[in-house]
């Protein structure tokens, strides 16, 4: 085998390959060992038909395509090894040359990974900062479980900032209802932030069997194009007025909250749980700042197909968020003023270009330090998985996939390389 390696770019490589006889015959026989079950022939059990009947009963063009793309997956994956080349992507091939049993040249054109070259990894300059309960973080909690615990008193008095309303309303554009517009019984909690600005605080004042009308204004960003900016009005009538009534922080609600005796008991649990909590994110926060830093540090060469992978990921993983809030992502891109094109350059892309330079370089990083993930890691993280996931039978099924086990491989190769990073930088 005969190669001939140019360097397209720094993240593209050409490679010109010229196999001889030997090379195609074995191509051709492990071809009919594949193709032979298949044929035909008189005298012969079918999948019994030797190899040389089985050619002259075979279509010369079929043959000759199987010889190919064997003869070409077998020289590539040897050209690889010898050029010391780690593909990205499927090559794109194109046969220049093919007489049968003599000779086969072709030229591929592969996606490779770039040179990196990292800076002094251990010695990034990221500090972690310290985790801190402050006492606010604790009354924070209480008032969270009191307000859990908190019961709802009927009112005959006007309605004010804090207070539950139950009310009717109907809003109307112009003078027509519009979509999405009317509920009935509708409890509100005045002061949450639900509704539109103006609609909550129009309520303050106003006592139970009151009707009106609330002249509000949709924000210029609001989702719903045919509302966004739009003046309306909101035919309301307010049913009850319930006061929120908080239990008394002591010894009794910490009982009710938990197998606590007091409620000193209480709050030492709740500090130690916000100090635990607290920690794992600043350890989570420097370990993300570690890598950052050694990406923005790094010199290397963006290949296309990582980044276009990156964007695409980014592109799905905001469509579901924004369905989760009950958006589409061209209603988000007409808020912002943007076309699709102008958010993916701007936005995206950014974001897509660091991460790639980030995993480019964590993966030079395992390399240098001879990290590396052994069967039985990933059994026993897939072990852990399938016990997690006993209870849906679709997520375990994905587990038997191939596919999910190179990808939890590289997911743990990727954590014991930060984890060293984390050690060579302490």
């Amino acid at each position: 085998m005969k190669i001939e390696k140019t360097h397209l770019s720094d993240t593209e490589v050409s490679l010109t390959i010229a196999l001889d006889k030997t090379a195609l015959v074995e191509a051709e026989t492990q071809a009919l060992k594949q193709l032979a079950p298949s044929v035909s022939a008189k005298g012969f059990r079918k999948g019994k038909v030797p190899a040389d009947v089985a050619k002259k009963q075979l279509d010369p063009s079929v043959l000759a395509n199987r010889v190919i793309e064997l003869a070409v997956n077998k020289a590539l994956f040897e050209a690889f090894s010898q050029e010391d080349l780690n593909p990205l992507d499927q090559p794109k091939v194109d046969i220049t040359k093919f007489v049968p049993e003599q000779e086969l040249e072709f030229k591929a054109v592969v996606p490779v990974v770039p040179e990196v070259k990292l800076p002094d990894y251990k010695k990034l300059k990221v500090k972690k900062t310290v985790a801190k309960v402050t006492d606010k973080d604790v009354d924070d909690i209480l008032a969270r479980v009191q307000k859990g615990f908190a019961t709802d008193e009927s009112v005959d008095r006007p309605a004010k900032l804090g207070d539950k309303v139950v009310i009717d309303f109907k809003g109307y554009l112009g003078d027509k209802p519009f979509e999405g517009g009317e509920a009935k019984d509708y409890t509100l909690e005045l002061g949450s932030g639900q509704f539109i600005p103006g609609f909550e605080e129009g309520i303050v004042g106003k006592k139970a069997d009151e009707r009106f009308d609330l002249k509000l204004k949709f924000p210029k960003e609001y989702h719903a194009k045919n509302l966004a900016g739009k003046a309306v009005v909101f035919t309301t009538s307010l049913k009850k007025v319930l006061e929120v009534k908080l239990p008394e922080l002591n010894d009794d609600l910490a009982k009710q909250a938990g197998d606590f005796k007091t409620l000193a008991d209480f709050t030492d649990d709740i500090r130690k749980n916000l100090i635990v909590q607290k920690e794992e994110e600043v350890e989570a926060k420097y370990r993300d700042e570690l890598v950052n830093e050694l990406g923005k540090k790094t010199k290397v060469a963006i290949p296309e197909v990582l980044k276009t992978d990156q964007i695409n990921a980014l592109k799905r993983d905001m469509t579901q968020n924004l369905m989760y809030r009950g958006m589409t992502l061209e209603q988000y891109l007409e808020s912002l003023g943007l076309s699709e094109e102008d958010w993916i350059a701007k936005e995206l892309t950014p974001v897509a270009e660091a991460r790639v330079k980030s995993g480019l370089a964590i993966a030079e990083v395992s390399k240098l330090e001879k990290i590396d993930v052994t069967e039985d890691e990933v059994d026993a993280k897939l072990a852990e998985l399938k016990t997690q996931y006993a209870g849906s039978p679709d997520a375990l099924k994905q587990l038997d996939n191939p596919a999910v086990w190179r990808d939890l491989r590289n997911n743990l190769l990727t954590e014991k390389t930060i984890n060293r990073l984390v050690e060579l930088n302490a």
